[in-house]
């Protein structure tokens, strides 16, 4: 316990430490949320320019279909507004050296280089994503119990979970090949088929979304149970575990990596 409050404390430093630095360019904070809201509102204006033309797509209204989008925006946005700083593992920490004073300071590799900063930006998708999730539900017809809201909303930081931990096991691959930002934008990549339903792509892309690489549990499936009902056992559960496998997996694979690490110049 003793452990966990002080990572806490330590959390919330980081994060006072970044948001004055990050004070200090207003402008830039300003335009990073705007630009983050603006590439949100091109792709909805691509849903409607569809359902412009089509009543439904396979099955799924305008409705469902934005519902699930924004609902994919919740966690990735979290994801993206805490745990960021592992993209810069894979682009130019590890292979510039300078991971070398996480090695050298009483605190957790791994816990220091998620927290070390937050990215305020993304602030912008989670909020769009927020929004989106309210504006829809009126619309649809939904049979609201008690069980439904409480795993509706705890399958949210697990949904988080699968984005840190896939982060987590591609950037660590830098320990070895000095730099993997092209292998994590590979994977993220592969999370914008998770914003629609799965159901409207092939067997092989929806089989790659749902177990080779399973963002589709961090939007599609929850919120298929939320729409329906069906099956939460699979739909909130297998979220969960996925999550856990992917975070000890990704832990694994950076603790392996910390004993590869060489310093630039050894």
């Amino acid at each position: 316990m003793k452990q966990i409050k002080r990572m806490l404390r330590i959390h919330r430093i980081f994060i006072a430490q970044e948001l004055k630095r990050m004070m200090e360019y207003k402008g830039d904070f300003i335009v990073g949320i705007i630009g983050f809201l603006m590439v949100q509102c091109s792709n909805l204006l691509f849903l409607w320019i569809i359902f412009s033309q089509i009543p439904d797509l396979m099955g799924w209204t305008v409705n469902e279909i934005i519902f699930i989008y924004g609902f994919s925006l919740i966690p990735k946005g979290i994801d993206h507004l805490l745990f960021d700083n592992l993209w810069s593992i894979g682009h130019f920490t590890v292979r510039k050296g300078d991971f070398d004073k996480y090695l050298t300071r009483p605190i957790n590799t791994l816990f220091h280089v998620m927290v070390e900063k937050v990215q305020i930006d993304a602030l912008g998708e989670l909020l769009m994503g927020i929004a989106l999730v309210c504006v829809t539900l009126p619309s649809l017809s939904i049979e609201w119990t008690a069980m439904k809201i409480i795993l509706g909303i705890a399958v949210i930081p697990f949904a988080t979970l699968i984005y840190t931990g896939i982060k987590i096991a591609t950037s660590a691959i830098a320990f070895w090949t000095k730099r993997s930002g092209n292998i994590i934008y590979m994977f993220y990549m592969v999370n914008d088929f998770a914003k629609y339903p799965a159901t409207i792509y092939n067997n092989a892309v929806k089989w790659i979304i749902t177990y080779v690489i399973p963002f589709a549990f961090t939007s599609y499936y929850p919120a298929k149970y939320i729409l329906t009902g069906d099956n939460p056992l699979y739909n909130i559960g297998l979220s969960v575990v996925i999550s856990i496998v992917l975070m000890v997996i990704g832990i694994i694979i950076w603790n392996k990596g910390i004993g590869a690490y060489e310093s630039a110049g050894s």
